[in-house]
């Protein structure tokens, strides 16, 4: 299973489709974690969709944390396979899951002891609400470690060009989430139906059972972290440059899931259907998001081998025929948020004609913006792939906090609730524009 790919040789497009088919299965896959949970409990009640999108936000914010070894092993990784120095790319590995750990045991006890505090924080009103989120909460603080895990493993094996191995293991995750979520979630035979309880434990038990086949995969065959050693003495300089390159893209990540949270703190004030209604409709655009974060990863990966190999046309070309096949992906999915929101929407939430009528205005709205948000994610690849994981940073953090003052000022008019989701579309539209004008320019004075 451990099929890498040379990515500073051979057709552009042909390398790149093939090293981003693989991630953007794996991609899709995490998203089917997320729809599976969703559209099981939205058979339960849209209030337990609600709960379960409150607490899903420090999910969330565990991914940023996640991307701090994630992007600077990732990157490190491929810089240093590029240039053939396996035994660095290996040292990058070790050092990137001993920061991994440490996040994930810091930040299950924080969510474990400030449960009640954080789920306050939403304001959600209704106390059954409240009730089921402090539960999911709960839950999913016990088995986090696996959601830190299993991101590094992947890009551990991405950046040396072998993206087949992550979206086999993470097949067999979502197939188990699959099969355990209707059982704990409604019960079957001698399992409890476990309601909202069920579909955080489903998820806590798939995610372990991925870690555990990375696991086995590295010990039955030679891959590039085979030799992880978690209790070896960390190096100061390795750490250094993973923290370095990690902590712009969890700042931007992070913040944008505390802005999400403040907006949907603001969508509450609408009440519990709205929530429900935010959840919903985030996790279905996630469609093209999850994708586009998918094919960015091999732009990252590639251009960071050839980064490294010191090939500057090939890193040109890949990045603008990357974008081509990325711009088909948003024009996608503009398509279907636009035109097929009804059908879409309703799958999740077939019995409440309210939620379903909000659910298409907000596909609609945000359906305009997908596009422009493939180029952005897109494009940030491109820049991690070179080392330079301000930019993004920037232009995220701003935008993104343009939001609040948007969505407050918006949402205060005529628009209502609208204005929120108009807030969220017109801001994606601005960074995919900036962002890529931003990567033109350094790509002009880029040179070795």
């Amino acid at each position: 299973m451990n099929k890498s790919l040379n990515l500073t040789e051979g057709k552009i497009r042909n390398t790149l489709v093939r090293l981003a088919l693989p991630i953007m299965g794996t991609s899709f896959i995490q998203m089917a974690y997320n729809l599976t949970d969703i559209m099981w409990l939205g058979r339960l009640s849209t209030n337990a969709v609600a709960a379960a999108g409150a607490a899903g936000f420090f999910m969330w914010f565990g991914s940023s944390l996640v991307m701090i070894s994630q992007i600077g092993v990732g990157v490190n990784v491929a810089h240093s396979f590029g240039k053939g120095d396996v035994e660095k790319a290996s040292t990058y590995i070790s050092n990137g899951f001993q920061l991994d750990v440490f996040i994930a045991i810091i930040y299950s006890l924080f969510l474990f002891v400030f449960r009640h505090q954080l789920i306050g924080f939403f304001n959600l009103g209704d106390p059954e609400v409240i009730e089921m989120a402090v539960e999911y909460l709960t839950i999913i603080s016990v088995g986090i470690i696996f959601h830190f895990l299993n991101p590094i493993f992947s890009v551990s094996l991405n950046s040396t060009g072998n993206s087949i191995t992550p979206f086999k293991v993470n097949t067999l995750g979502l197939m188990a989430n699959i099969v355990l979520d209707p059982l704990f979630i409604f019960g079957f035979g001698p399992i409890p139906a476990l309601g909202i309880r069920g579909a955080a434990l489903a998820t806590i038990l798939a995610q372990a059972i991925v870690s555990l086949m990375f696991i086995l995969v590295g010990k039955r065959s030679e891959t590039i972290y085979s030799h992880v050693k978690l209790l070896a003495r960390p190096k100061k300089d390795i750490m250094k440059n993973i923290v370095r390159l990690g902590i712009p893209p969890f700042f931007q990540s992070g913040l944008h899931a505390g802005i999400s949270m403040i907006l949907t703190k603001i969508v509450a004030g609408f009440g519990p259907v709205a929530v429900a209604v935010q959840s919903i409709g985030s996790q279905i655009e996630s469609i093209s998001w999850m994708s586009s974060e998918g094919f960015s990863t091999a732009i990252s990966a590639f251009v960071g081998q050839n980064y490294g190999a010191k090939k500057l046309d090939r890193i040109k070309d890949g990045y603008f025929q990357g974008l081509q096949i990325l711009a088909g992906i948003g024009i996608f999915a503009t398509c279907l948020l636009i035109f097929f929101a009804r059908p879409i929407f309703t799958i999740f939430v077939p019995e409440d004609p309210v939620a379903i009528a909000e659910g298409i205005r907000y596909l609609k709205i945000l359906g305009l913006s997908q596009f422009f948000m493939t180029i952005e994610i897109g494009t940030a690849g491109a820049f991690n792939g070179i080392g330079r994981t301000i930019p993004p940073t920037v232009i995220g953090v701003l935008f993104n906090t343009l939001r609040i003052p948007l969505a407050m000022i918006l949402s205060s008019t005529f628009l209502g609730l609208l204005g929120v989701w108009w807030s969220i579309s017109m801001t994606s539209i601005a960074k995919g524009i900036i962002l890529f004008s931003w990567f033109i320019m350094v790509l002009k004075k880029l040179k070795f």
